[in-house]
């Protein structure tokens, strides 16, 4: 029995070691081997100042994935292309961002870069005339092989908005399956993901979602814009949950729909916004507490813009930061609950929002679901300068994708050590209580060393 002791308190301690060992790059992706896939718009290099971003602003210790974002469909010849040639180019004296993303990768072993070809501004109808032709589909995968290797890129990501919508075909959601089959003999070493909507009536109209899961390598869950201005009401953007468990408008009725369709929980990758969706309200909130209803107040036909991104109904959380927790602010910051996300008021203005308490409870949701990790759309509207550090609670710069890899260690460390303390009481009925003892202390180092 004092063998046995010995042993599991020299267990409880390394397992302690390693955790903290994790933990001191708590902010970073090898602390808890999931999947952090951040996308990165092109577009987002013309914003207007602070708000514009470079591919010098990236923290590539804070993703396992870089998601260029967007490739398009040439619809002549059926071919993938370059959307901003001048930008993503070294032609013509271009600035050649396809390889200076690519070439990170020889800095940071463990990054995967791949392409991403699509979008809502690319609609359904081009990619759904490729994907019912045999001729146009090989003519589309030959381009694509091609491009992954002229730049480097580990895969392609698919984000086809949306199969058999938007002016797409019924057929598309079979064509969409024998395109992304093809697409995986074809390039079989290379990465293979797509983007899906969240919505339940997007996710049945347009994907087999078992048959697709058969051949892609992860699946990006576009778990947002749940509501916005086109609904007439306020509503969370990215709710966790509803009152009512049946409402398919929230983050774990899409999750739970997808396993039931047969999506593997690893593949299943939990899209995060790095945004907020912004309203102005019919009858402003007035008085020193600005009291509204959380959701469901009756709003305008738009909604109001941030200084960078400069879209109505639409701000980035490095824009929101700066207006709702400045010292001088006008806003009442609130949290619902149930939805487990953040929204703010003042006056006729009500923001719905993810901050980086929210985010950690949608990345605690992803590892009690056994999901593969965690995409954020996008890092270039997180507060990528570190504008508003010192009013966030991980602060720093790219506070919300730190506060996801955080609270996935956390997470997942808290995990280890309770398996220890239930093993190791099962394994020893008679000397229970001491061995109990001997994890719980282990958890109470691990709690410190956090602390340090």
């Amino acid at each position: 029995m004092e063998a046995l002791i010995t042993f599991l308190l020299l267990v409880s301690t390394l397992t302690a070691a390693q955790a903290y060992s994790d933990l001191k790059g708590h902010g970073q992706v090898g602390s808890h081997k999931r999947e952090v896939v951040c996308y990165v718009s092109s577009w987002a290099a013309y914003r207007r100042a602070p708000g514009n971003f470079s591919l010098t602003d990236l923290d590539p210790t804070i993703c396992t994935h870089l998601v260029y974002a967007f490739a398009g469909l040439n619809s002549t010849s059926s071919e993938i292309r370059s959307l901003d040639p001048y930008r993503d180019l070294e032609d013509n004296y271009g600035l050649g961002w396809y390889r200076k993303l690519t070439v990170m990768k020889k800095q940071y072993p463990h990054l995967k870069v791949t392409i991403a070809i699509g979008g809502w501004n690319e609609g359904s109808t081009n990619y759904s005339r490729m994907a019912e032709d045999p001729q146009k589909r090989q003519i589309f995968i030959q381009s694509v092989i091609k491009f992954l290797d002229k730049f480097d890129f580990d895969g392609l990501d698919l984000d086809w908005e949306f199969p058999a919508n938007r002016g797409g075909k019924p057929e598309d959601k079979e064509n969409f399956v024998t395109l992304v089959k093809e697409l995986r003999a074809a390039m079989p070493n290379k990465l293979l993901t797509a983007a899906f909507g969240a919505g339940e009536t997007i996710i049945k109209s347009a994907y087999n979602i078992r048959a697709l899961s058969t051949h892609l390598d992860l699946m990006h869950i576009m778990a947002y814009d749940y509501h916005g201005t086109w609904e007439g009401k306020t509503g969370s953007n990215a709710p966790l949950r509803t009152v009512d468990s049946h409402d398919p408008l929230s983050i774990s009725y899409t999750i739970k729909l997808l396993k039931s369709l047969g999506a593997p929980a690893r593949k299943i990758v939990l899209g995060v916004p790095m945004y907020g969706r912004t309203f102005l309200l019919k009858k402003p909130a007035v008085g020193e507490d600005q009291q509204v209803q959380p959701f469901g107040e009756a709003t305008q036909e738009r909604g109001f813009q941030g200084p960078y991104t400069g879209e109505d109904g639409f701000m980035g959380y490095n824009e929101i930061c700066k207006e709702v927790e400045s010292p001088s602010t006008t806003w009442r910051l609130m949290w619902d609950e149930t939805s487990k996300t953040p929204y703010a008021v003042s006056g006729d203005k009500w923001i719905s929002y993810d901050n980086e308490r929210s985010v950690a409870e949608k990345a605690k949701f992803a590892i009690e679901e056994d999901l593969g990790g965690v995409m954020v759309w996008s890092i270039d509207t997180d507060d990528f300068r570190g504008d508003c550090r010192s009013n966030g609670e991980t602060g720093g710069h790219f506070p919300l994708v730190t506060a996801l890899n955080v609270a996935m260690a956390q997470v997942i460390n808290e995990r280890s050590t309770e398996v220890i303390m239930t093993s190791t009481t099962e394994q020893t009925s008679g000397s229970s209580t001491l061995v109990t003892s001997i994890a719980v202390c282990a958890i109470s180092f691990v709690m410190m060393l956090r602390n340090l």
